[in-house]
This record gives C-alpha cells, sequence and structure tokens, in this order.
C-alpha cells in the first residue's frame, strides 16, 4: 500500500494542510513542526505526487530537452553539462531524441507541455522560423545549434564558420595543396556553416589551393565512405578535413585500408574535439568546442528566460584550434591530460 500525505500528517500529529506547507515550503511552519513532518516523511518513506505538486506551486521543477541524438560523446557531453547546473538551480532533466526532424520535435514538445517548466531544443536541421510554430508560447525556450536569423529566441551557437575557417587555413599554411572536406548531413545547420567556412579559406587561397568535397553524415561510417570518395580522385587530397571527429575516425580507418599514412601520407582534422580523439593513433587534431559549456550555458539561459530577469539573448560559443599529431603538428598528448573530463 502506498504512503500518502494523510499517513504523514497522522504520525506527525498535524493537518494535511501543515503537511503539505512544510514539505513544499509554500508556508509559514514552525521549525519544530517543520522538523516532525520531515522526521514522519523520512521514517514512511513519503515520495510526494509531482503533479499535485506542481498544481499547488505551479511548478514542475523539470527541464524538457530536445536534441537530435541521445547517442555519442558529443550529446552526451551536452547533457553532462546541462545536468549539474540544471540540479544546482533545483530542476531535472526530460530527455527526448528527435532524430533532427520537425514532426518528431512537434511529438516530443508535445509530450513535454504541462511537465516540464521550459524547454532546450537543438535542432540543426530546422530553423527557429520553422520551429515556431510547434513551440509552445507559454512555455520559455533556448535554442541550440539552429539557424535563429528573423526569430527573438534565446539561442547559443557555435562559431562553426570560425573554427572551419581557423583549421582549413592551418592545413593550408602547413603546405597542403590539395585539401579536401567531408561534409556533414545535408541540410544541417552547424555541417553548412563549416562548409562556408571551408569554401572561405580555400577562396582567399584564389586559386593556389585546390579543395574538394566529398558528402558525409556526421557517423563513421560517413567518413569511411566519403574518405575512400576523395582518396579514388585523380589528383587527392593531401589534407583532409572532416566536419566532425566521428567522421575523422572514419576517415583515417579508410585511408589505412588503402595504405595510405596519416599524417605521412594525408593529413585528417576534425571537429568539435570530443575526449576520444587525443586517445587515437595518431591523435587527432580538431576544432575545440566547449561542449560541456553549451549545455551550462542553455540552462542559465533557460533559468533568466524562466524568471524573467533578463531579455532574450542570442549568444555564439567561440572554439579553439587543437592541433595533434594526425596532421603533422604537435607533440605526443599525455596518456591522461588533466583537462580531461
Amino acid at each position: 500500500m502506498s504512503i500518502t500525505i494523510r499517513d504523514v500528517a497522522e504520525r506527525a500529529g498535524v493537518s494535511v494542510t501543515t503537511v503539505s506547507r512544510a514539505l513544499n515550503g509554500t508556508g509559514p511552519v514552525s521549525p519544530d513542526v517543520r522538523r516532525r513532518v520531515e522526521a514522519a516523511s523520512s521514517e514512511l518513506r513519503y515520495v510526494p505526487h509531482g503533479t499535485a505538486r506542481s498544481l499547488i506551486t505551479r511548478r514542475t521543477d523539470v527541464f524538457g530537452v530536445v536534441l537530435p541524438d541521445l547517442f555519442g560523446e558529443f550529446f552526451s557531453e551536452v547533457i553532462r553539462g546541462m545536468d549539474p547546473r540544471a540540479q544546482e538551480r533545483g530542476y531535472h532533466l526530460l530527455l527526448s531524441g528527435s532524430h533532427d526532424g520537425r514532426r518528431e520535435i512537434e511529438f516530443a514538445v508535445g509530450a513535454m507541455r504541462g511537465r516540464v517548466d521550459g524547454m532546450i531544443v537543438m535542432s540543426p536541421g530546422v530553423s527557429g522560423a520553422r520551429l515556431e510554430g510547434c513551440l509552445p508560447p507559454d512555455v520559455p525556450v533556448v535554442l541550440l545549434n539552429c539557424d535563429v536569423s528573423g526569430t527573438a529566441f534565446s539561442a547559443i551557437n557555435v562559431d562553426n564558420y570560425g573554427g572551419a575557417l581557423a583549421m582549413t587555413r592551418h592545413l593550408m599554411a602547413m603546405g597542403h595543396r590539395r585539401v579536401g572536406m567531408i561534409n556533414g548531413a545535408e541540410g544541417n545547420f552547424d555541417a553548412l556553416e563549416r562548409l562556408r567556412g571551408f569554401r572561405a579559406a580555400v577562396a582567399e587561397a584564389g586559386g593556389a589551393v585546390q579543395g574538394s568535397e566529398a558528402p558525409g553524415d556526421f557517423t563513421e561510417a560517413g567518413g569511411y565512405r566519403a574518405a575512400g570518395e576523395l582518396a579514388r580522385a585523380a589528383d587527392p587530397p593531401t589534407a583532409i578535413f572532416c566536419a566532425n571527429d566521428s567522421m575523422a575516425v572514419g576517415a583515417i580507418s579508410a585511408l589505412r585500408a588503402r595504405g595510405r599514412r596519416v599524417p605521412d601520407d594525408v593529413a585528417v582534422a576534425g571537429f568539435d574535439d570530443v575526449p576520444i580523439g587525443r586517445y587515437l593513433s595518431p591523435s587527432l587534431s580538431s576544432v575545440r568546442v566547449d561542449v560541456n559549456r553549451l549545455g551550462a550555458r542553455a540552462v542559465e539561459l533557460l533559468c533568466h528566460a524562466i524568471a524573467g530577469d533578463a531579455p532574450p539573448a542570442q549568444e555564439l560559443l567561440p572554439t579553439e584550434l587543437v592541433v595533434r599529431r594526425s596532421c603533422g603538428g604537435g607533440g605526443d598528448d599525455p596518456p591522461f591530460p588533466q583537462d580531461f573530463r
């Protein structure tokens, strides 16, 4: 038989209303009564009914988080950034994967409505303008990695363009005159911005550098296939820049399968700098994104939106070039770097 609030009231010798006030902090209760109620609640292992509590407080103490996927180092790092920051503020996370489709996002948002105090939605495949119709106007929302031009949503985007520009420039500075790019998923905002940065760097070279492109999908298998395509070209690239680290892993494997040495024959670089990259052989050069910070900052913006103490903000998360062995630069990394999170 489940324990109810009436059982706690009887054990503590107070009214049901007093128990509710003591546990929810919604009214004046003397310290002695509060201790008795908390002791009774603990002894009986009473768990307050979340729905009933939210009707009283008008809060659920839950954030809804909709991500394109829940699998992979990138998304796990985003969640690891969100979770402690949310718990510091008394919130828990309700997660859903959308596979980056508008219809799936609509379903996830609909299922969460009434159950969360605010939402964080990552939608690189769906623009903010297209999402407006399915996001509830009465629930604060923060968007991540999404084209938010023309919208008033709070949002955080990664400096994909600047990071890709910097890495492509670095590869050219290393002497490479044939540089290939393995693109991300078609229609993906992050992928398009990274491709734009790559093309801008090649254009800067004014014809001195030959740029080539192959389609990818952000997966290891996609990187493997695309690297094979680039390697079969009449004049294959001597450096390959991948739109994320997962594809870089696949690309290195494909090159090795064809007898090409990395970085001696072909330099390889990725994007995101997920933790596993530094443990590859050779260690992976990448564009570092503080993914943990991305998640934590999203929670901070959502808390401001719920409190109404700051106007909507659209921020750009900076990136950092990390040069390791896979593109012929950098020294050996320590086996267990202190900054590993």
